[in-house]
């Protein structure tokens, strides 16, 4: 890592792993899930960032700006599922006159996601920057968040929204919010869906990231995203 990039990593006041660019993305996995059950123990939550150039603009400005994670999570509310229910339904107002039902599609096959991915690079499938593990001192895994406060770009939701549905999204399936990149999100959901409906949990998905169906899926549909969910632990966010 350069100077600034280590200056980074030192604000964050935790201990680090740093997995330097062209690395095997499976060693940053294999740490990733290591770190996760020690820190059961040790008391932190893991979680992975790219430093790639944009996070380390956005990151350098919020840092700098000596801001106070504690702060942040407690601006949170405890409405995640109340905030994807209405972001759902802004998303699909443009099927209100006809569509809706197309939209929602009965596919029965869609892509079955178990490893992260959003660091790796296109060309050759290796780290696409210098990336770090952090151990961040936090009690609940949402408030990583409070740390990594990526968001509130585009349709992005901002950080207490986006702690807001990471703490519901945990204690309904225990997913956890694992990978940052500047424009991608990946949470680890060993539990899967936790028994719960693949169309419900979709819906829900499509509320936090629209792209993950306009974009993310072959026929746009969300049953085709559903389908996929039902055998991931991986949940994959991009925005555009």
């Amino acid at each position: 890592m350069d100077a600034s990039q280590t200056k980074l990593a030192e604000r964050f006041q935790c201990n680090y792993t740093v997995f330097e660019k062209g690395t095997d993305p499976k060693l940053v996995e294999q740490a990733y899930l290591a770190a996760l059950d020690a820190g059961k123990e040790k008391g932190f939550w893991p979680a992975v960032l790219s430093l790639d150039e944009y996070v380390m603009e956005w990151l350098t400005e919020v840092v700098g700006k000596e801001y106070i994670p504690g702060e942040i999570i407690a601006g949170c509310g405890d409405n995640g599922k109340e905030l994807l229910t209405e972001w759902y339904q802004e998303g699909v107002e443009y099927y209100e006159d006809g569509g809706l039902e197309e939209f929602l599609g009965n596919e029965a096959e869609g892509e079955v996601i178990r490893h992260f991915s959003s660091y790796c690079s296109f060309q050759d499938r290796m780290l696409e920057a210098d990336t770090l593990l952090l151990e961040l001192p936090v009690k609940h895994p949402w408030e990583i968040i409070g740390y990594l406060p990526l968001g509130g770009w585009n349709e992005c939701p901002g950080p207490e929204d986006m702690i807001s549905v990471c703490k519901y999204w945990y204690e309904t399936y225990r997913a956890i919010p694992a990978v940052f990149t500047h424009d991608v999100m990946e949470f680890y959901a060993p539990m899967g869906l936790n028994g719960a409906d693949p169309m419900e949990v979709a819906k829900e998905h499509y509320g936090f990231c629209n792209d993950r169906v306009d974009q993310g899926t072959e026929t746009f549909k969300l049953s085709e995203l559903a389908a996929g969910l039902a055998d991931s632990c991986v949940w994959y966010f991009w925005w555009d």
